[in-house]
């Protein structure tokens, strides 16, 4: 399986140049799935929720139909995210394309600093989603700050997640290194795409991180994206390594929890 991430720097409220931008950027490349950044095609700030609904879409906009449209392309699923409007509410969403249409979307549950003025926190379980030709590939996506919460990563790889996708414009320096855990806990792949540049807008003025990443379920980073460059990369995976969750011979991932003993609530 070929899966891979693009790293890109929108141009704040103009999505048809950000699209031109992503179309460039995978110029012909092929693969299975490919995942873009949180928001790939508006930026990030906002300047109130006004623009937020501006800028918000449902799954027949103009972004699920850039998604479909290089789905085509490259062959790919696309994992892109996008304003949705839905239930006349805005959510920090992904959708997740093939080119036979939409396979499924995320509302992120976890909303961070700003966010909480634009977005309405998701109100949909975690969940999974089956692509490929014959359906034997599961995703579980999430969206950035999702990150610091390993319930989301472990409740994903519970459900049976092969690979999280993970879209997101990450500010602070942490994520990287923290994602190698959350794939090395779960015996998991994840695909971090995240954004460049900086934007000043309403007050604030963010600096994003880079460093696009995929690690292997043994938590060794297969692909890392530098800091501050547009950037693409696609690598072949073995999806099986995913399906084993032995850690020790004496000790498995998933069969040793003990959740009588957890405090979650």
């Amino acid at each position: 399986m070929k899966v891979g991430y693009i790293q890109n720097y929108p141009e704040n409220g103009n999505k048809e140049a950000n699209f031109q931008q992503v179309e460039k950027i995978l110029g012909d490349r092929k693969a299975d799935l490919i995942v873009l950044p949180e928001l790939f095609a508006t930026g990030y700030i906002f300047e109130n929720t006004d623009e937020v609904r501006q800028l918000s879409e449902d799954f027949t906009g103009e972004t699920t139909q850039f998604l479909y449209k290089m789905a085509r392309k490259t062959g790919a699923t696309m994992v892109g995210g996008f304003v949705e409007f839905g239930e006349g509410k805005a959510f920090n969403s992904v959708a997740c394309v093939s080119a036979d249409g939409l396979v499924g979307s995320y509302r992120k549950i976890h909303l961070y600093g700003r966010e909480k003025k634009w977005f309405s926190p998701g109100n949909k379980p975690l969940h999974v989603l089956e692509i490929g030709e014959e359906n034997d590939w599961v995703i579980g996506p999430m969206i950035c700050f999702d990150w610091v919460f390993p319930e989301v990563a472990r409740s994903l790889a519970l459900l049976g997640a092969d690979i999280i996708t993970h879209s997101a414009n990450l500010i602070l320096p942490y994520c990287q290194a923290a994602m190698i855990t959350r794939s090395l806990e779960n015996r998991i792949f994840t695909i971090t795409a995240n954004r460049i540049g900086r934007e000043q807008k309403a007050g604030l003025d963010l600096s994003f991180t880079g460093k696009s990443q995929i690690v292997n379920p043994n938590g060794e980073i297969l692909s890392t994206a530098p800091l501050d460059e547009e950037y693409i990369d696609i690598v072949e995976i073995d999806v099986e390594l995913a399906h084993d969750k032995q850690f020790t011979s004496m000790n498995h991932l998933f069969q040793d929890r003990r959740p009588q003993f957890y405090h979650l609530r």
